[in-house]
């Protein structure tokens, strides 16, 4: 058994704490690679931000969980090269399983979530509490999930959304002890987020996506007042990298995110994580292609990974100073 502290990690409770009071969100990236890491660390050295490496079931098989392992105590060295000790969580998202739950606190990761959402609600409730008490006994902070989040994220798939109720937040944070809880308000997995036709067009033409329902995160707010609460599927979908990918052959049809104002408000209340995937995946994947349809000769893995990781760096940077309001609180 490998402690997360012997790898330099922190868990989430006080940095939720912080980031509540402060009124912003500490962004949740998810990486598979190193240079997916290494834009991450270097974004949020640069910005003085706290980061989470957040880390899905799929990621861990294609990583290997021994890398893994050593890859997080490198991001907590890198940063101190790079000249200032961030606070780092190493977190497993959407865990489906006790079994795969515990092996990530054996293996030294800070923060589990348990994302018992596709049963019923008492079994969710026995899923979550039975993680929540093995995780804190080694003093592992827990995630869990109440409403399901439609769209394609690895191995979780929904067809449809369940919006959070918010006459159920004090019972299942009460009985299952989790330290944040994940809702559902309206984002979603993937990059095909909303159709075209749950949208309308503003002014310019473009598509605008339906608003997020703050209306039931404050409801939820007033129930359970102070407690952290976690927006998963919160990528943009950054037009300037779907038309990048769809110039250099790509075919990325009716790519639509959630409006990076509707975050930063979210970011202002007990929001204090937001989940960032394919954003990161689809500014990496427009530069690779872009350098490759370009330069047609290039076969030097560096010379694409290499622009592709410094344009995830600027990215990234720019999400914890405009988006998520994390910068300068490390």
């Amino acid at each position: 058994m490998v402690n997360y502290k012997d790898l330099g990690l922190v868990n989430t409770n006080d940095l939720f704490k912080k980031a509540i009071e402060g009124k912003y969100a500490i962004p949740a990236f998810n990486f598979n690679n190193m240079e997916q890491l290494q834009a991450i660390v270097a974004a949020c050295v640069e910005t003085k931000s706290p980061v989470i490496l957040q880390v899905s079931s799929g990621a861990r098989k294609y990583a290997n969980q021994t890398l893994l392992r050593y890859m997080a105590q490198g991001a907590v060295e890198y940063a101190k090269e790079l000249g200032l000790n961030i606070p780092i969580v190493l977190h497993l998202d959407h865990g489906d399983t006790f079994e795969l739950c515990k092996s990530c606190v054996d293996s030294g990761f800070s923060s589990v979530m348990i994302d018992g959402s596709s049963h019923s609600y008492e079994d969710n409730i026995a899923l979550t509490k039975k993680v929540v008490e093995y995780a804190h006994a080694q003093g592992v902070s827990v995630e869990g999930e109440l409403g399901v989040l439609a769209g394609v994220e690895d191995d979780v798939v929904a067809e449809h959304h369940t919006y959070t109720r918010p006459e159920e937040v004090v019972d299942f944070v009460t009985r299952t002890g989790v330290d944040s809880l994940a809702i559902s308000i309206g984002t979603s997995h993937g990059a095909n987020k909303f159709t075209p036709a749950q949208c309308t067009r503003d002014e310019n033409g473009h598509l605008v996506p339906p608003p997020l329902r703050f209306d039931i995160l404050e409801e939820i707010e007033k129930q359970i007042p102070g407690f952290p609460i976690v927006l998963h599927g919160s990528s943009s979908v950054p037009q300037e990298y779907v038309d990048m990918i769809n110039k250099y052959g790509g075919d990325l049809k009716d790519s639509i995110g959630i409006p990076e104002e509707q975050l930063r408000k979210a970011a202002t209340s007990a929001v204090c994580k937001i989940n960032i995937d394919s954003d990161g995946r689809l500014a990496m994947t427009a530069v690779v292609r872009k350098v490759l349809a370009t330069k047609p000769g290039e076969f030097d893995v560096r010379k694409y990974l290499g622009p592709a990781r410094d344009e995830l760096t600027k990215l990234y940077a720019h999400k914890t100073v405009n988006v998520l309001g994390s910068a300068g609180k490390a």
